[in-house]
């Protein structure tokens, strides 16, 4: 086949070649990664975008060279006129031409269209949210393969269905490349999240409110810092929902989000940790309820001016599918899983030892956790450490494990950077707003009463358990005699920090 004059341009031919070669190496990529069954998200990102785009490039150069070449053929012409191009199907050139047009353009739309899809799958998979930006998305995607939600989509929780939020998410997706190429994005990423779809587009879609009727007990195990890493169990009976299934969500936990009601506050910051007013009101009488805390002055001026926000699930499942773990939470895992041996003589008082300092890097932190351990029992259990060496070497591997699953150092994450308000353990949680403090006009208070959401039926050391019966309480009891200064504090105050 001839190529008219106008197509025997530097343009045309450039646009050509760099078409044809992106298209030959889209068709060799996908023949590898189906033959081999490589589907690895950097190569789809080839096959299906990148290569793509350099195709469509070569493809627009073709006409635009030719465009150009005709413009010039004709301005060179005396009295040319400027007549556009005409197809002459009684023509033999022209009706060969046309039908190769033709053939090419329904096999590029074809391949268009498969790879379109093939693109929304893959830009829409967690491997692609998870790995492609591996250093920035590392704690967010290791936290999430460890997580409840670990077989939840990304998408189904960080965009909403159909077109408008696909086409948001990825124009949010583009400043977040740029900020990634740049090295301009936050360590640690900034959280909460403002534009995350509501809970009840998303939780509420699996977890249904009106169903969460059911009480559950929940065994806690603990070890403690001593020789034999003694072992401390805590029964809950939590107070999900009421003791009578029928009542809904009248009562427990989970009257937070009955329908009937709103609840509405305002945090003194962006983190939402540290909460200033906190508004009630029942939708079916109408009777709204106002909290205040006695020693936050909030003028009602002050009030119209902040930004309020009405209480949902993640307001207390903060962390839902991205939760780190402190130290002596994913060292009690490990050693439960048996991952870490409980037979070897304070092992958790010496990995909190180690763990309690900062690392720059993880390179440095597995050096660290494993000659602090092995040169301690080397030195003070030397006899110890030459019988049990393979035991004591299995826990190191164990423990770094674990730490690597929970701490990474290059993006500054930790337990403490995104804490998780479930409980109140290690972060203040219920008693941001559960305080004693928040009063209302009427003199009526948020109370603290731990046992408006569990009632502890079971307590102590393995062998020396106290337990109640289901529909009475133990009172707590502090596995270290500190006397009543876990009544007078919050435990936060000195677990967070304890380890």
């Amino acid at each position: 086949m001839k190529f008219t004059s106008s197509s025997r341009n530097w343009i045309t031919i450039i646009g050509a070649l760099i078409a044809s070669i992106n298209l030959f190496m889209i068709i060799l990529l996908f023949l590898i990664s189906t033959i081999f069954n490589k589907n690895e998200t950097n190569l789809g990102l080839f096959i299906y975008i990148i290569l793509p785009g350099f195709l469509l490039l070569g493809l627009i150069m073709i006409p635009v060279g030719v465009m150009i070449s005709r413009k010039k053929t004709i301005a060179s012409v005396k009295n040319e006129k400027k007549l556009l191009p005409t197809i002459d199907l009684n023509n033999p050139k022209h009706r060969k031409a046309f039908i190769i047009f033709t053939i090419a353009t329904l096999i590029i739309l074809f391949l268009s269209t498969y790879g379109s899809f093939e693109a929304y799958h893959l830009t829409e998979s967690v491997e692609f949210c998870g790995t492609l930006c591996h250093k920035v998305m590392e704690p967010e995607y290791t936290a999430y393969q460890n997580s409840p939600h670990a077989n939840v989509m990304c998408v189904d929780c960080h965009v909403g269905s159909g077109a408008s939020w696909y086409v948001k998410s990825k124009l949010s997706g583009l400043h977040q490349v740029y900020a990634v190429i740049t090295k301009t994005y936050p360590s640690p990423i900034e959280t909460p999240l403002h534009d995350l779809r509501p809970a009840r587009e998303t939780c509420e879609k699996c977890h249904w409110p009106q169903k969460f009727y059911s009480r559950k007990l929940q065994t806690n195990k603990y070890y403690l810092a001593d020789s034999l890493n003694s072992e401390w169990d805590i029964i809950l009976q939590m107070k999900i929902g009421p003791e009578y299934s029928d009542l809904g969500l009248k009562e427990g936990i989970h009257w937070h989000i009955n329908p009937a009601i709103d609840i509405e506050y305002i945090s003194d910051n962006d983190k939402r940790e540290v909460i200033t007013y906190v508004k009630f009101r029942n939708k079916t009488t109408g009777k709204v309820t106002i909290y205040k805390n006695p020693d936050v002055e909030m003028p009602d001026s002050l009030i119209a001016a902040s930004n309020t926000r009405t209480m949902d699930c993640i307001d207390c499942h903060n962390r839902p599918s991205h939760n780190y773990s402190s130290p002596p939470v994913f060292f009690d895992k490990a050693m439960l899983t048996n991952g870490i041996s409980q037979e070897i003589p304070f092992i958790k008082r010496t990995a909190m030892g180690i763990l309690r300092n900062t690392f720059p890097d993880k390179d440095t932190a597995m050096m660290q956790i494993r000659e602090g351990i092995i040169n301690y029992y080397k030195s003070d259990f030397s006899h110890y450490f030459e019988n049990n060496y393979a035991k004591i070497d299995e826990s190191v591997t164990a423990l770094q494990k674990a730490y690597n699953q929970n701490t990474f150092p290059g993006m500054k994450v930790s337990y403490d950077v995104f804490p998780d308000h479930i409980g109140h353990l290690e972060v203040e949680g219920c008693f941001r707003c559960h305080n004693d403090v928040f009063t209302s006009e009427s003199g009526r208070k948020i109370s603290k009463d731990c046992n408006l959401c569990h009632t502890i039926i079971g307590q102590g050391k393995k062998d020396l358990m106290q337990f109640a019966n289901i529909r009475d309480s133990l009172e707590f009891n502090h596995p270290i005699d500190i006397g009543t200064a876990w009544k007078e504090a919050n435990c936060a105050e000195c677990h967070r920090y304890l380890y």
